[in-house]
């Protein structure tokens, strides 16, 4: 159930008091609007009575929007100098907020939530990508997580939502989308961070779809890196140590000079289905 709003210090004073300068090599970028805040934890929708599961919170940034949302979250940070400032949180917000000190890329998602849950995070970005990529694979569909907010590079997050033909289309956007609905849900400017990266951020949100029958997702995934593994080469070239994926281009009546960027979601899955089928 929704708490009444809780009376908290700034962000500033918490990191101030707590000495919780952002670690570079844990790919630390503090958001410290609290408006900013609100807005990425009301993405998924309604958290109220919800189970969330965030990963790198640092200082609690985000945790106190999603706690403000009503959810109930699992944090998992390894900084352990931000686990105070999490265990005050927890104080302020009774029987809502539980931390696990701890590497998310070392904890399966089904060892730390008990059930279904939303996953919604300011990824470290020295490892988002190898988080949300786990969270993608797997044979079980539909997965443990309801839906996934995540902030991304800006470069990352165009990856994962691109269409065919789009510079920025490839294998990130096809395991991304064959199963599930993928939308970039906001732009964050670099200036919003403390301090601020290099890059741009954005905020993709993504939801699972019915899983196409009859596609493994390793044999897709051994599709799609071997075609954009050189990405400039015809798929004759690129596609030829794959066995029978040249074949299944054939069946499917996809000419074999195209380029894998030209290929559409539907027709790599076609193909692993006919690789499979050969």
């Amino acid at each position: 159930m929704r708490n009444p709003v809780t009376a908290l210090p700034p962000l500033r004073d918490v990191i101030s008091r707590h000495g919780l300068a952002a670690s570079k090599a844990l790919g630390q970028n503090f958001l410290l609007d609290e408006q900013l805040l609100d807005r990425i934890a009301a993405v998924p929708g309604d958290l109220d009575g919800q189970d969330v599961l965030e990963i790198g919170p640092g200082p609690g940034g985000l945790t106190r929007a999603l706690l403000r949302a009503g959810a109930r979250v699992t944090a998992i940070e390894r900084d352990r100098r931000c686990l105070p400032a999490l265990a005050e949180l927890a104080d302020a917000f009774p029987g809502q907020l539980t931390v696990i000190e701890g590497d998310a890329l070392e904890l399966p998602l089904g060892q730390v939530m008990p059930g279904p849950c939303h996953i919604v995070s300011n990824l470290p970005y020295n490892v988002g990508t190898a988080l949300f990529v786990g969270w993608l694979g797997g044979k079980a569909w539909p997965p443990q997580w309801l839906s996934l907010t995540l902030m991304f590079q800006r470069e990352v997050a165009d990856r994962i939502v691109a269409a065919t033909n789009d510079d920025a289309y490839g294998r990130l956007a096809i395991l991304s989308q064959w199963r599930c609905h993928a939308r970039l849900a906001m732009k964050v400017h670099r200036s919003a961070f403390t301090p601020p990266p290099k890059v741009m951020s954005a905020i993709v949100h993504l939801t699972p779809a019915p899983m196409p029958d009859g596609v493994a997702p390793s044999r897709l995934e051994a599709l799609t890196a071997a075609a954009f593994g050189q990405r400039r080469k015809m798929l004759r070239q690129s596609l030829k140590g794959l066995p029978g994926a040249l074949a299944a281009l054939e069946s499917e009546g996809i000419d074999a000079s195209r380029r894998a960027e030209t290929l559409s979601v539907e027709d790599f899955v076609q193909v692993t289905k006919a690789m499979d089928a050969g």
